[in-house]
C-alpha cells in the first residue's frame, strides 16, 4: 500500500510540473489525474500513521525509557525535517518549481506526527476515534483560517515565523489541521486490523457519505471535486467532505487489498503486486529523489509551451513507471544507500 501511495505521488507531481496542452479541468485526463492526486496523499500519510504507531506500539509494550523514545523519535524528526528543506529546494519556485526552500509540507507533517506518537500511543482507541472526528470538522471549526481564498503561492511562502507557523499548523500546503485526520484514521485502522466487519461497517458509512457529496454537487450544480476553488471537494485547503470521502477511499482500498489475509487466507492478488514491495521500502528515498528529477525538468520547461498530450502522458507513465524496476536493483545491490537506511543507521534502543 505504501508503494501504490507514493507511486500515486509521483504520477500526480509529474503531471503537474509537465501539464499537456489543451487540457482543462473538466478533460478526462485531468479527472483521471486528480483522482491519483486526491488519494495519494491522505494515503501516503495514512500509513505512516499506521507503521509510526504500530512501531510505537511494539516500544511502548517494551517498556522503552524517555531516552530509548528521543533516540526513536529525535534523528526521525530531524531526518524529515532536513527532507522537506531538500524537496523544497529541488523544485525551488526561483528555478521554474512549486516551492520556497522553507515551505512546511507533507515530511513536516509527519515529522510533528512521529514528535506525537508517544502521547497518540498513551490514548485509547475512543479517545482517539474522537480526535479523528474533531480534525475530519476541523475545517469547519476554523473556517477563513485554512485560507481558502489564498493562491498556491501564497501557501508555499511566509514572511515571518507567525506566517510560517500559520502555514504549517493551519493554511499551509498539509497543515496539521486537518491533515493529522490521516494520522489518526491510520492508528484507528490498525486497531482494527483484526476486526474487518468493523471496517466495513466504517467504510459502508463512508460510501454513503460520499454518495450524499455526489448528489449535493448534481443538484446544486457545482463541481464535485477541484484542487481549490467551488467545489464540493476542495484539496487545498482540505475540507470535510475531502477528509470523509478521501479517508473512506483509503480505508476501502486497504480492505480490498487485505483480501482474506487477517482469517488466514491469500490477500487480494495474492502475490501477484509483490514487485512493488522494494517501492514500498523505499518510500522516503523515492519521494525525495524523484523531486530532483521533477526540478530538472521544471527548469528545462520554464517559459516553454505545454507538452502535446501523448508526449505528456508518456512522460508521466514512464516517471511513475521507472521506480519500480529501480527500487528492485537498488535493494539487490546497494540496500544500505538510502534515506531509510541511514535512519535506521541514525537510531538507537528500537
Amino acid at each position: 500500500m505504501r508503494a501504490i501511495a507514493v507511486l500515486c505521488m509521483v504520477e500526480v507531481h509529474t503531471a503537474a510540473i509537465a501539464p499537456p496542452e489543451g487540457v482543462t479541468v473538466g478533460h478526462p485526463a485531468a479527472f483521471v489525474a486528480a483522482a491519483f492526486g486526491g488519494m495519494a496523499a491522505p494515503m501516503f500519510v495514512t500509513i505512516s500513521g499506521w507503521g509510526m504507531y504500530r512501531s510505537a506500539s511494539r516500544r511502548i509494550s517494551e517498556g522503552h525509557s524517555a531516552i530509548q523514545w528521543a533516540n526513536w523519535i529525535l534523528p526521525r524528526f530531524a531526518l524529515l525535517c532536513l527532507c522537506q528543506i531538500m524537496v523544497n529546494i529541488l523544485l525551488n519556485v526561483n528555478r521554474g518549481g512549486r516551492f520556497e526552500w522553507h515551505t512546511p509540507g507533507v515530511l513536516t507533517l509527519l515529522a510533528i506526527s512521529a514528535a506525537l506518537c508517544p502521547v497518540l500511543i498513551r490514548l485509547d482507541p475512543r479517545q482517539r476515534s474522537a480526535a479523528m472526528l474533531i480534525f475530519a470538522a476541523s475545517p469547519v471549526i476554523i473556517g477563513e483560517y485554512s485560507g481558502s481564498g489564498m493562491s498556491w503561492f501564497d501557501r508555499v511562502d511566509a514572511g515571518s515565523i507567525n506566517e510560517w507557523l500559520s502555514r504549517l499548523l493551519w493554511n499551509g500546503t498539509y497543515p496539521v489541521v486537518p491533515w493529522i485526520f490521516y494520522i489518526f484514521l491510520g492508528t484507528i485502522l490498525h486497531d482494527l486490523k483484526g476486526e474487518p466487519n468493523a471496517r466495513e461497517r466504517g467504510i459502508f458509512l463512508g460510501i454513503i457519505a460520499t454518495l450524499v457529496t455526489l448528489a449535493l454537487s448534481i443538484f446544486e450544480g457545482v463541481d464535485w471535486a477541484l484542487t481549490s476553488g467551488n467545489a464540493i471537494l476542495t484539496f487545498f485547503p482540505a475540507n470535510m467532505p475531502f477528509l470523509i470521502v478521501s479517508g473512506t477511499m483509503v480505508a476501502l482500498s486497504l480492505r480490498i487489498l487485505e483480501g482474506k489475509e487477517e482469517s488466514g487466507g491469500e490477500p487480494f492478488l495474492g502475490d501477484k503486486i509483490s514487485f512493488l514491495e522494494p517501492v514500498g521500502r523505499l518510500s522516503l528515498t523515492i519521494y525525495v529523489a524523484h523531486f530532483f528529477v521533477l526540478g530538472v525538468v521544471a527548469f528545462l520547461l520554464e517559459g516553454e509551451p505545454r507538452l502535446p498530450l501523448t508526449t505528456a502522458f508518456l512522460v508521466t507513465i514512464f516517471h511513475t513507471l521507472v521506480w519500480i524496476p529501480l527500487a528492485a536493483i537498488h535493494e539487490s545491490s546497494i540496500s544500505r544507500f538510502s534515506l531509510e537506511g541511514l535512519l535506521r543507521s541514525s537510531q538507537s534502543g528500537r
